[in-house]
């Protein structure tokens, strides 16, 4: 991959891990949202530090464009490290209320201190996560409007914002943050692939070559039906395997050549949008949390 996926650091996502720490003090807990496709390469490893313990509910969200049968293995392994985990879907909002009620179980001790007092005051969480996660979307879907500036693209939120979300909860919307490097070629790899990087600063037509490779190793019954290949289209490696699927969506240019820029755009939109199935790409490790 090329040198800016592993190295990746904006002046802005210094930015806002200083404005992450100077707000800490104004919130009770944190929603941490990571990808559901990619739970591991979505988490930013410098969020517990950053967060100076405090308690954490880890949401996976784009559940409805993640395998079912993984999202549940990922569940399980990070509630047995102890983590307070919920799958959400934040375009229609499943899995909303048992983010409430876990950060409420979390909080339970607060609440209750709370009422002895007399008071009524919601809880106040901070949602962080890294670009293109849905962290809008979702605060969008709690506050029951548009709060948030909410679109399929990294980079949309630049400065936080407080949200109200009913009586019971206020969010505090933090702009996408990622890491200064990234020690793992996979990871990098995983997070062009779903769309947390920008596309303007990639090779768009290398990234889909490597999504050809992870589809024909990991789901290789959908991505045939999608692009109708045969059993010795998938035998090829994956750049042949992508020109197949430009030949046979039509995407050539003069002479017969495939189009790959053309071929690589469709190629991501579909797989980030979900048609070509519900799709995980990555395997719940063994051993220690992620």
């Amino acid at each position: 991959m090329p040198g800016n996926i592993i190295q990746w650091f904006p002046g802005h996502m210094a930015q806002t891990r200083r404005v992450m720490k100077e707000s800490l003090g104004s919130v009770d807990l944190i929603f941490e949202i990571l990808d559901a496709r990619i739970p591991a390469s979505s988490r930013n490893p410098e969020i517990e530090a950053l967060s100076e313990g405090k308690k954490r509910v880890v949401i996976l969200n784009k559940a409805d464009l993640a395998d079912p049968t993984e999202t549940e293995k990922w569940l399980k392994k990070l509630r047995e490290d102890g983590c307070e985990a919920v799958a959400v879907d934040s375009k229609s909002g499943k899995g909303k209320e048992e983010i409430l009620s876990r950060a409420k179980q979390l909080m339970r001790e607060k609440l209750e201190r709370n009422r002895e007092k007399g008071m009524s005051r919601p809880l106040r969480a901070m949602v962080v996560g890294i670009p293109n996660v849905g962290k809008s979307t979702l605060i969008n879907r709690f506050a029951g409007r548009v709060a948030a500036k909410a679109e399929n693209r990294p980079g949309v939120t630049r400065n936080k914002q407080w949200v109200r979300a009913g009586k019971e909860l206020e969010l505090l919307d933090m702009p996408g943050v990622l890491w200064p490097k990234f020690e793992d070629v996979a990871t990098g790899e995983n997070l062009a692939m779903t769309g947390a990087i920008k596309d303007t600063i990639l090779q768009s037509e290398e990234v889909a070559v490597l999504l050809c490779g992870r589809l024909k190793d990991r789901y290789p019954a959908l991505f045939a039906a999608r692009y109708k290949l045969s059993d010795e289209h998938m035998e090829l490696e994956p750049y042949e395997l992508f020109l197949a699927v430009g030949k046979k969506r039509g995407f050539l240019v003069s002479g017969g050549e495939v189009a790959e820029d053309r071929c690589a755009a469709v190629l991501l939109e579909e797989f980030r949008s979900g048609l070509i199935g519900r799709i995980t790409l990555e395997e719940v490790p063994c051993g220690p949390s992620v």
